[in-house]
């Protein structure tokens, strides 16, 4: 059988001549075959060379593992399922729940969900034995995909599928994917279905939940109140999670003080060692409180008391000096976490990139960036647009359009606000032949400006006598399937008529009107 599967590519042009029939011991329904559970737009896909290697007469046994590893490798989801197909119809092979797993979640990986249903349906009628961890899987990509009716559904498929109650687990995951999809209503009904259906009496982890959703809502007082019924349970104490949770949702709420009181009860009374999580939801809530001396002090309190500060609490810290406008103090940090061993990311490297340049520090910036190349962390667009706004503001429009110019050509990859940041600048400051050359390279390389900033720049080129390079520019945007509003048309043409120039009036109201625009 190894061989077989080896020799795949080797032989595919007599597989695919031999129309040699498959070997069949049972009938199954094919999700591909039934039009109620067809891949969604799918037309049913050609046999791959790959599955008329493996599922051959001449194969008498093929493992899971086989199908398995080959499920895994196809990019393609109609191959996938035609492989799980196959293999159903080999002699003495019987899928089980890891070749169901895989197809669930190569299905669900690529959204075909149609196709998922009818999978979903067959596994009513196997025999074997299920584990609701496939259903857990399924629930994460579901929420992925903001679907969150359908996480219930396959919390509620559970029992059918698996024959078992839905285990604590279950029960946690479900809710937690709700309350962290914001889903607040349908997460609130989902614990009282299962209180009442499976008297589920609530464990740390659950009530963890519900704390959660009750912060997430602002409704620190119905947290509180869960905690005191946690506090009641013999097996349900509030711990770290909680204690964090609820600390983080005061913060946000601006009840500072009242989370550094809580933080003391739980250190001091219940002996809860803090962890960096919970000292990152103070630094953060003082730093957005403007208080970033007191997020100083928790940090050296912090180190003191033997939690070394990772990376997300440096980079929380910096951010409030940068808000306050303390940059000397945001670098400090920024030097202090290099110091500890910690290699600052894109992120936080960004961070401080942004408020130098807009307090005028560009060169600064510049540096940064080269340090950044440096320690062999890459730059993204976000990082090249923050030092592009830097250059515009301070009018330094030859580096922006030289960085502009540059960059794709050193492979690195430039989005449309990278090009419309400086051309709403070029605007502004009437800087229009740098502008128009601008707005060239951008249709040359497939980006579009804002429909306002094309407007103004029409506009501003006629208002300069620069008619027939507004008109150029004008039929070049509609070609790309731009449509200026029908008052810049009106401006355009009552400018152009000014200018005695009636050819070109002509030919704007012939293209108004193939536009079919509402011509005022």
């Amino acid at each position: 059988m190894r061989m077989i599967i080896m020799n795949v590519l080797s032989r595919k042009s007599r597989h695919l001549l031999s129309g040699e029939p498959l070997s069949s011991s049972a009938k199954f329904i094919s999700p591909l075959q039934n039009p109620k559970v067809a891949l969604d737009g799918v037309d049913e896909p050609s046999e791959t060379i790959a599955t008329q290697t493996v599922f051959t007469r001449k194969s008498k046994y093929i493992s899971h593992e086989s199908v398995i590893n080959f499920i895994k490798r196809e990019r393609s989801p109609e191959d996938a399922l035609e492989i799980f197909n196959k293999a159903s119809a080999q002699r003495g092979f019987q899928h089980n729940n890891s070749t169901y797993g895989i197809i669930l979640h190569k299905l669900a990986q690529c959204k075909k969900y149609q196709a998922l249903d009818g999978v979903l349906h067959r596994m009513t009628y196997e025999t074997c034995r299920f584990h609701e961890g496939i259903f857990l899987n399924l629930m994460k990509h579901f929420s992925k995909a903001s679907k969150h009716e359908r996480v219930l559904e396959m919390f509620h498929s559970i029992m059918p599928i698996v024959r078992s109650q839905p285990s604590l687990k279950a029960i946690s995951t479900c809710l937690n994917l709700l309350v962290d999809g914001n889903e607040t209503d349908l997460a609130r009904k989902f614990l009282l279905s299962t209180q009442k259906d499976f008297h589920l009496k609530p464990n740390t982890c659950i009530f963890n939940i519900v704390v959660k959703h009750h912060c997430k809502k602002g409704d620190i007082r119905s947290a509180f109140e869960v905690m005191k019924e946690m506090e009641k349970s013999e097996v349900s104490a509030p711990n770290l999670i909680t204690y964090s949770t609820v600390i983080d949702g005061l913060c946000v709420s601006g009840r500072l003080e009242d989370a550094i009181q809580l933080f003391e009860e739980m250190v001091s009374k219940h002996q809860i060692v803090p962890d960096a999580l919970t000292y990152n939801a103070l630094i953060n809530g003082f730093c957005r409180g403007q208080k970033t001396d007191r997020a100083k002090k928790i940090m050296e309190f912090m180190k003191k008391n033997g939690c070394n500060p990772n990376i997300f609490n440096y980079s929380a810290l910096m951010n409030g000096y940068c808000k306050d406008g303390k940059l000397e103090e945001a670098k400090g940090v920024l030097n202090e976490m290099k110091a500890a061993g910690l290699r600052p990311d894109t992120v936080v490297y960004t961070t401080l990139i942004n408020w130098l340049c807009r307090s005028s520090k560009t060169n600064e910036a510049i540096e940064l960036l080269k340090e950044m190349k440096e320690n062999e962390c890459k730059a993204d667009e976000v990082t090249f647009n923050v030092i592009l706004g830097g250059f515009c503001r301070e009018n330094r429009y030859y580096e922006a359009l030289n960085m502009l110019e540059r960059l794709p050509n050193d492979g690195v990859y430039l989005n449309k606000a990278s090009y419309r940041i400086v051309l709403n600048s070029l605007c502004k400051e009437r800087e229009l032949e740098k502008a128009v050359d601008l707005l060239a390279l951008m249709l040359h390389r497939g980006f579009v400006p804002h429909v306002g900033t094309s407007n103004e720049l029409l506009v501003s080129l006629c208002n300069a006598g620069k008619v027939n390079d507004a008109v150029r520019l004008l039929f070049g945007l509609v070609e790309r399937g731009l449509k200026p509003d029908p008052l810049t048309w009106s401006v355009l043409i009552d400018l152009i008529c000014r200018e005695r120039k009636l050819l070109p009036a002509f030919e704007l109201l012939d293209e108004l009107l193939k536009l079919d625009l509402n011509f005022p």
